[in-house]
């Protein structure tokens, strides 16, 4: 379970697409890496899902775009742009003034999570064990699950954080299995900011 503090923007849209990674972690072997702003790597059926979060390891000639730590540390992961299913390109990182590539590498990635008949459930409350706020679920439409984006979408409308009175709570978030195991994602803070612009 992942520690995430939330932030509502009263009166905003409030839209954040989460990722669910587990065991065992991918490699996938790279054959060329490209001297330019993105860096482009090309990686045969590499398999990851578009913002997915990617790292580097064992390249040679271009060892700049190594992982720095071993095993990687999470500030060495960057999202991954796909390209195609053998292509990826990883916007924060320029490879353009890098060593030219010479050989080997992989790209290393979490397992996506198969999330197909899962559902999802979110409470916000004014404390464990207290009142509840805002209930977001799969069954409200607040919680959206992408299985082929393998994306998890909290939504809440501009209406109804307009109509938040509240400041602050707390909340933890659910994911139930088809055969009703609960696995608790992540959990945190929520904060509600107020309103400037109106209508």
């Amino acid at each position: 379970m992942a520690a995430s503090d939330l932030v509502i923007q009263q009166g905003k849209t409030f839209d954040k697409a989460l990722r669910w990674e587990s065991a065992p972690i991918v490699y996938k072997s790279i054959t060329g890496v490209a001297k330019q702003a993105p860096a482009s790597i090309t990686c045969v059926s590499h398999g990851v899902p578009d913002g997915w979060r990617v790292t580097v390891v064992s390249v040679k000639g271009m060892t700049q775009i190594n992982s720095k730590n071993n095993p990687p540390k999470d500030k060495d992961y960057a999202r991954a742009t796909v390209v195609d299913s053998d292509t990826i390109e990883l916007n924060t990182v320029n490879a353009a003034d890098y060593k030219a590539y010479t050989s080997g590498g992989y790209v290393q990635y979490n397992t996506p999570t198969d999330m197909a008949s899962y559902t999802a459930r979110m409470s916000i409350k004014d404390k464990i064990g207290g009142t509840e706020l805002l209930p977001l679920t799969t069954a409200n439409s607040r919680i959206l699950l992408d299985n082929v984006a393998k994306t998890i979408t909290l939504t809440i409308t501009a209406a109804d954080t307009a109509a938040i009175t509240w400041k602050k709570g707390v909340y933890d978030l659910e994911m139930v299995s088809p055969s009703d195991v609960v696995t608790k994602l992540l959990s945190g803070s929520v904060s509600v900011e107020q309103e400037v612009t109106t209508t």
